[in-house]
């Protein structure tokens, strides 16, 4: 067997799990009954990820208590609002993942403290201290009784008890990690505390110390307990994260402290940690978008596996299969995660034990679909495949009669249309233009920091092969192309095109667009400024400045990243730190009014301002190519227009629109 090591038993105090591959906890928002019960639609989400051979599910959040840090319903699940209902739900979860030989421990929470997002909470926010609320440092938490918090230790026993009676195999406690309500008690910077939860390292560890036991006290001693850990939070302020490789004073848990609170906690009866970094100010650390190298957690629980004895469970970015093994070979974990990869691809576990390594589809580390739907109070979901959370009611059903389904454009948008059609039997021709499958991703994908949005495209490549969807590549289509044809439906993905600037000047041979830039079609020199402080501006602008020039980045709105589509927080916080890491100087509120043979001339606020450039770069937005959707409306009975040849959007947007029509025609 190629990876030996992912597909041996390992025991968690005394369960066996079939394999070492682990699904990690993730916010299910959406799959949530008023009640906080498990819906139809969470019980196949899960049990598509058990189906797929992975060994061990870790449910989303579940709250102990929902009274003294109350949230909104539906939110989160929830043990003691309805318990018997709870029971009910939970029941049907924990049967059929067990059906497939998987186990499956639910993750309790005491709750979100100063890191609950308004949306989601009824109230003041709760904290160990009267310390500032994370998303408005204005509002001060209310610090929480000692009373109050024996009351929630409590709850974890009665919550304990409802999990053995609905089957669960263990309980992870969630979590010393993340900086959520628990972590923010181990933490000196959160917790100014006099009573027994306060004061040194130990003080602050007897809030983990009695949830253990009381949840052993009221499930047995044999019943597994784990806990969500973060080794190091990775703060180096309030509200202010540390990058990868960034030299700065720790201003919350420290590897060595860490390392000491692993021990700690081993000692206090937990079964397993369950490894990473980060808390919400540093918060791209604790869900690492695709900026971060894959693997990024294994140089810290390395450290944290040569100090325990019990299994360590380590996720950070460990969907790619060698990775996986190596890390399990060496020793550096007892098991791996996979979060947003068993989003993404269901039977990864299957796929890899079944050598079908190359049709494993990637995630592209975006978090658009995931969690940056859940706090746009969205359901969960997977910017590259739409059926998470739903996919019962919206997977591909064999098509009961094949058609003949044309396709003009292959970007991800026709490519994810062909792919929908061709599975479900149907016989599709994809036309592309160029001598390329891609479109606008194909640039997108340059930089170091997008690798993942390559093996994206490559994925699709493959599908077209393995689907044997007929690709025509660098064909034009014109209406006599469509006429001669004759399909039975004709969906058009032609794209877009970069908007245009009208500025004078504009034309001068200095002036280049940011995807000629990334395809290398367009040289820049030393010192660049860059019009637009979008996704694709900012990008560009941190590429080119990894590249040692000296790069300005100008923006007509009032910051940068707000621009279009919502850029999830991690996403954005991260890029923006990373481009002042890397030196980038970014003017908002700055207007482009023209260029000339030095540079750009730019309006800042009321001041004219001169910015010697020997490039300027423009990512001003997109603009719809439909010309030839609309030359042929009206006349072909099932056209359909998708992706940015209808609005130019995210990859998501492109996959979702394409994936709706695929899946219907």
């Amino acid at each position: 067997m190629e990876y030996p090591k992912l597909f041996e038993p390992i025991t968690i105090g005394k369960v066996e799990i079939k394999n070492r591959v682990a699904m990690a906890p993730m916010g299910a928002l959406g799959l949530v009954s008023p009640d906080g019960c498990f819906t139809n639609r969470a019980v196949d989400y899960y049990v598509e990820r058990a189906k797929g051979g992975t060994g061990l599910i870790i449910t989303s959040i579940v709250k102990a208590e929902n009274e003294i840090e109350q949230l909104k319903m539906p939110s989160f699940p929830c043990t003691t609002i309805n318990p018997v209902h709870f029971i009910q739900t939970a029941t049907e979860l924990t049967e059929r993942v067990h059906a497939y030989g998987a186990k499956i421990f639910i993750q309790l929470s005491m709750g979100m403290g100063r890191s609950g997002a308004p949306a989601f909470l009824v109230g003041q926010p709760v904290a160990p201290s009267a310390i500032p609320d994370y998303w408005d440092p204005k509002v001060t938490c209310h610090e929480l009784t000692t009373q109050e918090v024996e009351t929630m230790v409590k709850k974890f026993g009665e919550s304990a008890q409802i999990a053995v009676e609905s089957g669960f195999d263990g309980i992870e406690v969630h979590a010393v990690h993340e900086g959520y309500l628990l972590d923010q008690f181990t933490i000196a910077m959160f917790n100014r505390r006099t009573d027994k939860y306060g004061g040194d390292i130990h003080g602050r560890l007897t809030l983990p110390t009695e949830i253990v036991r009381e949840i052993k006290s009221k499930a047995g001693c044999n019943f597994p307990v784990g806990v969500r850990f973060s080794i190091k939070s990775q703060v180096k302020g309030w509200r202010q994260g540390g990058l990868p490789g960034e030299d700065f004073v720790e201003m919350g848990r420290t590897v060595e402290e860490g390392l000491v609170v692993a021990k700690l906690l081993e000692e206090a009866g937990y079964d397993e940690l369950n490894a990473d970094c980060g808390t919400y100010d540093a918060w791209y650390w604790a869900h690492p978008p695709g900026y971060f190298e894959h693997g990024c957690y294994l140089p810290y629980v390395e450290k944290l596996r040569g100090v325990v004895k019990i299994p360590v469970l380590m996720a950070g970015r460990m969907e790619i299969p060698e990775l996986a093994e190596k890390a399990l070979e060496e020793d550096k974990a007892d098991m791996v995660e996979l979060g947003r990869g068993l989003l993404t691809e269901p039977c990864w576990v299957k796929k890899v034990m079944e050598h079908r390594e190359s049709e494993i589809r990637p995630c592209i580390g975006c978090h658009v679909g995931c969690l940056g739907r859940v706090f746009e109070d969205k359901p969960l979901c997977c910017a590259v495949n739409p059926a998470v959370g739903r996919e019962r009611i919206y997977g591909l059903e064999p098509a009961k009669k094949p058609r003949r389904v044309m396709i003009v454009g292959g970007g991800v948008a026709g490519m994810e249309a062909a792919r929908a059609a061709a599975e479900r039997g149907h016989v599709v021709t994809l036309f592309e233009k160029s001598s390329r499958l891609g479109g606008h991703v194909i640039g997108g994908s340059v930089p170091d920091f997008k690798a993942d949005d390559k093996k994206l495209l490559e994925w699709y490549e493959n599908q077209m092969h393995l689907l044997k969807v007929n690709v025509k590549m660098s064909c034009e289509v014109t209406e006599e192309v469509v006429s001669r044809e004759k399909a039975d439906v004709v969906i058009i993905a032609t794209g877009s095109s970069p908007a245009a600037l009208t500025v004078p000047g504009i034309s001068d041979p200095k002036v280049v667009g940011a995807e000629d830039v990334l395809l290398g079609n367009k040289n820049t020199g030393k010192t660049v400024v860059v019009i637009g402080g979008g996704l694709v501006g900012c990008e560009t602008a941190l590429y080119l400045a990894k590249q040692g020039k000296a790069v300005t980045v100008v923006e007509m709105l009032g910051d940068l990243l707000i621009s279009g589509r919502t850029v999830p927080h991690m996403n954005r916080i991260m890029l923006i730190d990373l481009l002042k890491f890397h030196q980038v100087t970014t003017m908002t509120k700055t207007l482009l009014l023209e260029v000339n043979g030095q540079g750009a001339v730019v309006l800042c606020g009321s001041c004219r301002k001169y910015l010697p450039a020997e490039s300027i770069v423009v990512s001003a937005g997109y603009r719809p190519d439909d010309a030839l959707y609309r030359r042929l409306s009206g006349k072909i009975p099932e056209l359909y227009r998708i992706g940015d040849a209808r609005d130019a959007g995210t990859i998501m947007t492109a996959i979702w629109e394409a994936y709706e029509i695929g899946r219907s025609v």
